[in-house]
């Protein structure tokens, strides 16, 4: 089945959290998490990855929770637990006990968020330059500070959005078709995004705790969690530092990493052959 032929479906979660989703192929489950750039959706962030890998697996991909199709409302208290438990909530409609979750920056910090509090439910993660690796430990990145600043300041425009994609995201800033970044700026100025953007600073009497929270490296689950990881971080990610990469590794008992050279923060796009090839063989085990 093609990503153009997949099934589509809207369920309800947690009460009131619409998650939209798609559905390619057979076999066992893998869920596509996407990241959390303005303008994200799961079949955008997956566009050169999902008829590859459906040909071996049964590939869902959602839209976040705050992107695409799927509600707007997040809680920012605890962000990365929230989108956790939709996701959760999803399989649970799906009847899966468990699934391979593959999560980029955002939708790789809901993964592992997923995975830590409930071990599981989990089979194999893949997480590709991960959001809240270190990111207490100092100062943001300028890619990181474009990305949150969005619709601060000025507010949201196309050029805002084009600098951000073609600077910080891709290795390459002529890779990027602008239809692609048309997409995106048009996503991205849903009046609902607007008025309550997903990814945020956080902000108020409980910032800290939420930033604190947020930054999985000084989660003590962490060097407990024996789910099998595959991380792969662009050498060239000037969103999430690549530093990383060797950080999780150093403090998961059972993750791999690869760092492709002259990619950035967007490896899954940048990479598409090398990603579908690795990420297929590490889920059904014929990779090492």
């Amino acid at each position: 089945m093609l990503a153009s032929d997949s099934a589509s479906h809207t369920i309800t979660v947690n009460g009131d959290t619409e998650i939209f989703y798609t559905e390619s192929g057979t076999g066992t489950p893998v869920v596509l998490l996407h990241g959390g750039g303005p303008g994200a959706s799961g079949m955008s962030n997956y566009v050169r990855n999902i008829d590859a890998l459906a040909t071996r697996f049964r590939v869902i991909v959602p839209d976040l929770p705050g992107y695409g199709r799927s509600s707007k409302n997040l809680d920012q208290t605890d962000p990365f637990g929230a989108l956790a438990d939709a996701i959760r909530a999803l399989l649970d409609h799906l009847g899966l006990d468990t699934a391979h979750l593959v999560g980029n920056s955002y939708g790789g910090a809901c993964a592992l968020r997923l995975a830590l509090d409930t071990p599981h439910r989990v089979d194999r993660l893949v997480l590709m330059g991960p959001g809240g690796i270190g990111t207490t430990r100092g100062a943001p990145t300028k890619g990181l500070n474009a990305l949150l600043g969005y619709y601060t300041g000025s507010g949201p425009s196309r050029d805002k959005l084009e600098d951000f994609i073609r600077t910080y995201l891709v290795y390459d800033a002529e890779a990027v078709p602008e239809a692609a970044i048309e997409e995106r700026y048009r996503s991205s100025i849903d009046p609902d995004v607007v008025a309550n953007p997903p990814l945020r600073r956080p902000s108020g009497l409980g910032a800290l705790k939420t930033l604190w929270r947020m930054d999985f490296t000084r989660d003590p689950r962490l060097r407990a969690l024996t789910t099998r990881t595959l991380v792969i971080w662009g050498q060239n990610d000037k969103v999430n530092r690549p530093a990383g990469g060797q950080m999780l590794v150093d403090l998961m008992p059972n993750a791999d990493l690869m760092m492709p050279a002259r990619t950035g923060h967007w490896v899954q796009w940048e990479r598409a052959d090398l990603f579908n090839r690795v990420v297929a063989d590490f889920l059904d085990g014929t990779y090492a």
